[in-house]
């Protein structure tokens, strides 16, 4: 028997032994025992695969080496029988041979792929007779033939694996006669013989470019059309249709393909990186044509909306890497399309806004008064451009992908804001008759900006939502003022005679509280929560004016009962002005510690006890200075010059010691002489 590189071939020593000969090329079909092999054969690790327990019935194991045959044959199992009963010789069971042309009936690629690698090798071993060469050439050329018929047949079955209807067997088959041939290819690499003239076949590379193929037919001529595409441009149309055709793609993969592949092919993010890249091109054409508006938002949210929440589905995010496939266009596309819808954006709120502050002064020029509910004057202003705000930027950070990119539709706001202040000022500065109304309507738009800057604040670049709440805390200020500037007016002639002997000898202070009580009738008209914060205001204007008036130091309280007289009256004076300030909805409890700390100032007589009941009033009010302490003093006659440097000595050192506060500003108010 003569050996060759690859194996035993038939050689003429061989068939002068009566061995078996090679088959015909009129034979199909023969039987032969598995008990033993014949000569001639010998095992063959097929190619490329091995066992698997999932993505098909990956075959494991050997093969034996068949003869050379004309079109190549493959067995299976068969049992013979002879009047109903097995005979001896007959119960081992048989093979049938499949022919190439058979396994391709049957889309059995894969075991016909192993027959022409099996001829492959009996083919190409050494030809030790030359009679034997034309003979040789003519069954290269057979198999050379056989191999362009298996060739079609599987990339015929790869470009129908994504149909509906696709035979997954003979894909499975298929994918597996691919490997198969990889791994052939592989093994003549690694000799030096001469090699046929298909290897290597490349059926792998052919593989990926007919998916690839596949996948640039089907994005082009998508088979699932938008399900509504009334009132959609050409645009949106195209593009909505090739997403669809992507992910019912891609759920084929991963629901239906994906069993087909060995798991090491990670065949869904093959598919996924195909579609992301076909994708990606056909937006990049669409992106380069200079889109409307309203084409460009939609190209926008397919990348940073649609597409990423496609991926993110759960039949999908368990299989596919979506985070590797990255953005669908690049940066110098997207750039651009972000500018345009920015830019749109904020004309588009920069008008409502302009157009929302022209009707509200078109109707203060018109002498109307804001509309009221439960009694209190409000103006849809702060409402209807704050939930405009809200509305876009939500829509933009979903749209551009990017909290900080949509906040900039806001980077104008300030102005406006500015705006605002100044129409506001010019209903103050002419006070029409309906001027007052404008501005407690106001308070209300004042407070609703403050509290959407303050509490949504994603909603705005930093440096605008600062400038902006700076602006309404000045339009604030400036309300309060023209609103309590008037009722001061009319109370100005009973705090003069506040801190006077009089007032320790009178009831001034009494006919002070009913005018206070009076005018702030005057003041109703704003939301409950803006009048409170009115209140607290006057409230420490009031508290203001009367400590003023006290340390201006018009009465002399020269001994100890008439100090005793004046905490008495102070003290007095704070219950029954927190009373009332608290009655109207004032929340400075704290102005009331002020009065009360003052009056006990005024009582003590001991200095070390003075020295503390000072610093304790510097502590709890850090700008509290020497100069309101020496005009405290100053009331006390009987108190020498020389304690009330030493006081004051005690207030500094306390000041100098002294934490952080949230005490407000009160003393630095307080002008002394």
């Amino acid at each position: 028997m003569c050996l060759t590189l690859r194996g035993c071939l038939p050689c003429r020593s061989c068939r002068e032994k009566d061995l078996p000969a090679p088959s015909s090329n009129s034979q199909r079909m023969r039987t032969r025992s598995d008990s033993s092999e014949p000569d001639g054969t010998r095992p063959n690790f097929l190619p490329g695969l091995t066992a698997r327990a999932s993505g098909g019935n990956w075959f494991r194991g050997k093969l034996p080496r068949l003869f050379r045959s004309p079109r190549g044959q493959d067995t299976v199992n068969i049992t013979s029988t002879t009047d109903g009963h097995h005979s001896p010789k007959d119960e081992e069971p048989q093979n049938v041979i499949l022919t190439f042309e058979e396994n391709l009936g049957l889309h059995k690629y894969s075991e016909a792929s192993q027959l022409l690698i099996q001829r492959e090798e009996s083919l190409f071993g050494e030809i030790t007779e030359l009679d034997s060469l034309a003979r040789h050439e003519e069954e290269v050329n057979d198999l050379a033939e056989d191999y362009g018929i298996l060739k079609r047949n599987i990339l015929q079955t790869l470009l129908q694996s994504l149909k509906a209807d696709a035979n997954t067997e003979a894909l499975t088959s298929a994918v597996k006669a691919i490997y198969q041939e990889d791994k052939q290819d592989g093994l003549w690499r690694q000799t030096d013989r001469t090699r046929p003239g298909w290897r290597p076949n490349s059926w792998r590379e052919l593989h990926d470019a007919t998916l690839h193929n596949l996948v640039n037919e089907r994005m082009d001529y998508p088979s699932t059309p938008s399900a509504n595409q009334e009132g959609q441009s050409s645009v949106e149309a195209h593009i909505h249709s090739m997403g669809r055709q992507l992910k019912d793609d891609l759920l084929m993969v991963v629901e239906v393909v994906r069993n087909c592949y060995p798991p090491e092919t990670d065949i869904c993010n093959v598919y996924a990186r195909l579609y992301h890249q076909t994708f990606s091109a056909r937006l990049r054409k669409v992106a380069d044509f200079g889109l409307e508006d309203k084409d460009c938002q939609f190209l926008l949210r397919w990348v940073n909306e649609y597409y990423p929440g496609l991926l993110q589905k759960p039949a999908l995010a368990s299989e596919i890497n979506a985070e590797a496939l990255g953005k669908l266009l690049p940066p110098e596309l997207l750039e651009p399309l972000e500018e345009q819808y920015l830019s749109k954006q904020q004309h588009e709120l920069m008008t409502y806004i302009r157009r929302v502050l022209e009707e509200a002064k078109e109707m203060w020029n018109n002498g109307q008064e804001p509309m009221r509910e439960d009694g209190c004057y409000v103006s849809p202003v702060a409402y209807d451009i704050i939930q405009l705000v809200n509305g876009m930027v939500t829509s933009a950070k979903t749209v551009l992908g990017d909290l900080h990119k949509a906040q900039s539709i806001t980077s104008k706001l300030n102005g406006l804001m500015q705006s605002f202040k100044t129409f506001q000022d010019e209903v103050m500065r002419q006070n029409k008759p309906n001027s007052k109304a404008f501005t407690k309507a106001n308070l209300g738009n004042i407070e609703q900006f403050r509290d959407t800057l303050t509490k949504n604040g994603d909603l705005f670049l930093e440096d605008v939502r600062k400038d902006c709440l700076s602006v309404l805390t000045d339009m604030k200020e400036s309300a309060h003022m023209y609103l309590l500037s008037p009722v001061h007016e009319v109370l100005k002639p009973q705090y003069r005679k506040l801190g006077t002997s009089d007032w320790l000898n009178k009831p001034l202070f009494e006919k002070l509280l009913v005018s206070i009580q009076a005018e702030i009738q005057e003041l109703q008209g704003s939301k409950e929560s803006c009048h409170q914060e009115l209140m607290s205001k006057f409230h420490q204007e009031v508290t203001v004016e009367y400590v003023k008036r006290l340390l201006r130091g018009e009465v002399k309280l020269k001994d100890k009962e008439r100090q005793d007289k004046a905490y008495v009256t102070v003290k007095n004076d704070a219950e029954r002005l927190h009373s009332l300030f608290i009655k109207m909805g004032s929340k400075e409890d704290w102005l009331k510690e002020i009065l009360i700390k003052i009056a006990e100032v005024l009582k003590l007589q001991e200095l070390p006890a003075i020295q503390m009941q000072v610093a304790s009033l510097g502590s709890a009010f850090p700008d509290l200075s020497e100069k309101h302490v020496s005009a405290l003093l100053k009331l006390k006659t009987n108190f020498s010059r020389a304690d009330r440097k030493t006081v004051k000595a005690t207030l500094t050192d306390t000041l100098t010691v002294a934490g952080e506060t949230s005490a407000p500003p009160f003393f630095s108010k307080v002008q002394v002489r």
